[in-house]
């Protein structure tokens, strides 16, 4: 970051804080997620908006390597109390908080001391993935659904107790908590953020949200102001939110699923081609490429122990490494759209879970896409029907250790990270594995339904 970049952050700063302060603002949330998935802060009083802007706000790497219940392990590069990092508010971003009223909000990118990137910071890396594709001429809009399930009571107890009895995707759920939906939408609408759905879900006491898509640091971005839109308003209102991979062992999980499309000069190229379901040839081989790199990139968008308790075949979280058209039970579903909606074809990756974090997630696909474009792949054929009743299909790992495995031994995902990122995710990811490797499915599910 250069010094005339600084110096026009700081104006513009100065500009937002007077707008924000009569505004009645007291602080500002300069976030990012670690590579547990969990998303970090510092935060600074309006007035300092500027100051951070030019200066940026000091923050250890350590973070890199801290696991879901905050120790630490260590890393190659990566490690230990020694150094310091700039936190650089994202003044694009910069939205005043409607569930938190007094506070806004902004992403920070992560810098070193003498300005330069900090290898290791995950909105960074999703922001050169995005550069990679556009130096391509291709586009992407990308999009998380949000799943979490609301609690009463104490959060830390061993049953939770749930504020609705309605059935799965039932009316009766939305009636039993009518103001909690109602308000939560309208917190949303007021941070200017597009709602396309919100709905009950299978499991007690969930529910779903999903909304506009956006460039993908964007999307990212969004993941991160929804699930705190939803944990502040949650919070106010009596509620405990959980994002868990899973609340209770052998119930169906929480998902963050991913949407995608491929697009060129305006043209969606997940119609109107010549390939499977109407895909162009880049957007086939751009998904066979995910579809290929799947076991490893579960190591990102499956990146707790709890992960691999939520994604078992035939509950429609995407066990098996295939693909399907319109089918919930392949890991990526394709969806042709209507034929009058040009916006509306795209991809489902269902086997990501809410631990992960969404700037690898959306950097991490990007790069398994075009290395698809690289090697000219094409998709299998489709499936159709439950994958785990056919009996022909691949499972996906079915442990963060074989996740794992499979993530270090990917030469495509090592390039794109670097060595130090790369090496970090690692680190946290074996040393989670380690942390509850004698634990029982319900222990982890208790351990981590909140954390997220």
């Amino acid at each position: 970051m250069g010094t005339g970049d600084r110096e026009q952050a700081y104006t513009r700063a100065r500009q937002e804080a007077e707008r924000l302060t009569a505004d009645g603002v007291q602080g500002i949330a300069l976030t990012w997620v670690d590579n547990a998935g969990l998303t970090r802060v510092k935060s600074v009083p309006t007035a300092r908006l500027p100051h951070a802007a030019r200066r940026g706000v000091g923050m250890s790497p350590v973070f890199d390597v801290y696991l879901v219940d905050d120790s630490m392990t260590t890393s190659r590069h990566i490690g230990g109390p020694d150094g310091d990092l700039r936190l650089f508010p994202d003044l694009d971003r910069l939205t005043p908080l409607a569930a938190q009223p007094g506070w806004a909000w902004a992403p920070a990118d992560r810098y070193d001391q003498t300005g330069l990137a900090h290898p290791a910071c995950q909105r960074l890396f999703a922001r050169r993935m995005t550069e990679r594709a556009r130096e391509r001429g291709l586009t992407l809009r990308m999009g998380f659904e949000t799943e979490w399930v609301v609690t009463e009571g104490e959060p830390t107890q061993d049953k939770p107790r749930y504020p609705t009895a309605g059935p799965a995707y039932g009316m009766a759920r939305v009636v039993d908590l009518t103001d909690y939906l109602a308000d939560l939408l309208g917190a949303l609408r007021a941070q200017r953020v597009e709602v396309f759905q919100l709905h009950p879900e299978y499991s007690p006491g969930q529910f779903e949200v999903s909304v506009a898509p956006a460039d993908p640091v964007g999307a990212a971005d969004l993941a991160v102001l929804v699930r705190e839109t939803i944990r502040a308003h949650s919070t106010r209102t009596g509620l405990n939110p959980l994002f868990g991979p899973v609340v209770e062992a052998g119930g169906v999980g929480n998902g963050g699923h991913l949407h995608l499309s491929l697009w060129q000069d305006d043209r969606n190229l997940c119609r109107d081609g010549d390939g499977p379901h109407g895909m162009t040839a880049t957007s086939e081989a751009f998904l066979a490429g995910v579809l290929r790199e799947l076991p490893a990139l579960l190591a990102i968008g499956a990146p707790s122990p709890a992960s691999y308790l939520r994604l078992e075949p035939s509950r429609w979280a995407g066990a098996y490494q295939c693909w399907g058209v319109e089918n919930r039970e392949a890991a990526l579903r394709f969806i042709p759209g209507a034929p009058d909606d040009p916006g509306a074809a795209n991809a489902e990756i269902k086997c990501f879970d809410p631990a992960a974090n969404p700037y690898l997630v959306v950097g991490a696909v990007i790069t398994a896409g075009l290395a698809g474009l690289d090697s000219g792949l094409t998709l299998p054929p489709p499936v159709s029907g439950d994958p785990a009743v056919k009996g022909r299909e691949r499972r996906l790992p079915t442990s963060l250790l074989t996740a794992l495995e499979r993530f270090e031994d990917s030469a495509v995902l090592r390039e794109a990270l670097g060595g130090p990122l790369f090496e970090s995710i690692a680190a946290v990811r074996r040393a989670e594995a380690a942390l509850f490797e004698k634990a029982t499915p319900q222990e982890i599910a208790a351990a981590t339904r909140g954390r997220y």
